[in-house]
């Protein structure tokens, strides 16, 4: 018999016996338990028919019908088991901890693997994780205008010991209009969440929990409503670096990279710089001037950015002036500024 699971014993188990997610290919890919192998009880297509049946002639007969599409897969299940967990002990789960999960787990069982469920299954780690982000005790912004170097900052805070909640890196994406050029494919929101969730399970919540000032949107991921209303509403330490060390930043950052991506990045941002501002911008870029087109497409991202501060509570901004692009020294600047403020104790 397989043992049912609370979701943080289960997770607890999980950082050392392999997760086997069953529920179809579709739903895997839309979101899942980071790290989680799939081994599917259906394809998409089986699930339909199954889900189909179900409703017009009822359980008794879906059961039968489900039992039909399985059977030649079973010796199968047990192949991709073995592989994934040698050492024979396992953990399954589906939607929310009913047949699929029930039924195979019984088959590993037979099969001798030592195996565990989740209670109430994938529906009850997605309550589980979005209930993180309320958990955060002291949480803390980085800000700072585009080409502040603000991400490698809060990366040379993190080996100083801050906590920091990349949300840039975990989405793959640098939060503009160009950043998703050299970058790996986004994941969906709701595996974005999911793998902020398992990076705040590694956080002690009652320390402070820095991030980088973002729009809600980062890419096509959307920042979880509760994270982001906490972001909006907290300390933010805005750094303030000179235009011209942030251009070169920039250069160094996008320069680079293929003339293509740059020029559609420019594109789609040309109703908001403006139509004369984007010509120019796209015709110093065909004459490799890369510090020109900075200056200009700064422009309107640092109205943007002044735009967005606006609507912040102006008595939880703190405005640090640094001279300098070197990240690992502003790291020690910003957390010995904080600790000036008596914030971040």
């Amino acid at each position: 018999m397989a043992n049912i699971l609370n979701i943080e014993q289960f997770l607890l188990n999980a950082e050392s016996i392999p997760v086997v997610d069953v529920r179809s290919p579709a739903e895997f890919e839309n979101g899942h338990i980071p790290g989680a192998f799939s081994i599917p009880i259906f394809t998409n297509e089986e699930r339909a028919i199954v889900g189909t049946n179900y409703k017009k002639n009822g359980k008794e007969n879906a059961v039968i019908n489900g039992l039909e599409i399985v059977g030649p897969k079973l010796v199968d299940f047990v192949k991709e088991a073995k592989k994934i967990a040698p050492q024979k002990k396992i953990l399954v789960h589906c939607w929310r901890g009913g047949m699929r999960s029930a039924s195979m787990a019984w088959l590993f069982n037979t099969a001798g693997f030592e195996v565990e469920i989740l209670e109430g299954g994938y529906k009850n780690y997605r309550t589980h994780s979005r209930d993180l982000f309320n958990k955060i005790d002291k949480l803390f912004v980085l800000g700072g205008y585009t080409g502040s170097g603000k991400t490698d900052i809060l990366k040379e805070m993190e080996k100083l010991g801050a906590q920091f909640l990349d949300l840039e890196g975990i989405a793959n994406h640098k939060g503009s209009a160009f950043g998703a050029i050299g970058q790996h494919p986004q994941p969906t929101t709701e595996q974005f969440e999911n793998m902020l969730a398992k990076k705040l399970g590694e956080f002690d919540l009652k320390k402070p929990v820095w991030v980088e000032d973002e729009s809600r949107q980062v890419g096509r991921c959307a920042i979880p409503d509760n994270l982001f209303a906490h972001m909006r509403d907290t300390h933010l330490i805005k750094i303030i670096i000179p235009k011209k060390i942030r251009e070169k930043r920039l250069v160094k950052e996008y320069g680079c990279f293929p003339k293509e991506p740059l020029e559609t990045s420019i594109k789609n941002i040309e109703r908001r710089l403006g139509g004369l501002r984007a010509k120019q911008s796209i015709d110093a870029l065909e004459s490799g001037d890369m510090l020109k087109v900075a200056e200009i497409t700064l422009e309107y991202y640092d109205k943007a950015y002044l735009h967005g501060n606006s609507k912040r509570n102006t008595k939880l901004i703190y405005e640090l002036e640094i001279n300098e692009d070197n990240p690992a020294k502003s790291a020690k600047k910003v957390l010995e500024y904080c600790k000036s403020l008596s914030l971040c104790e």
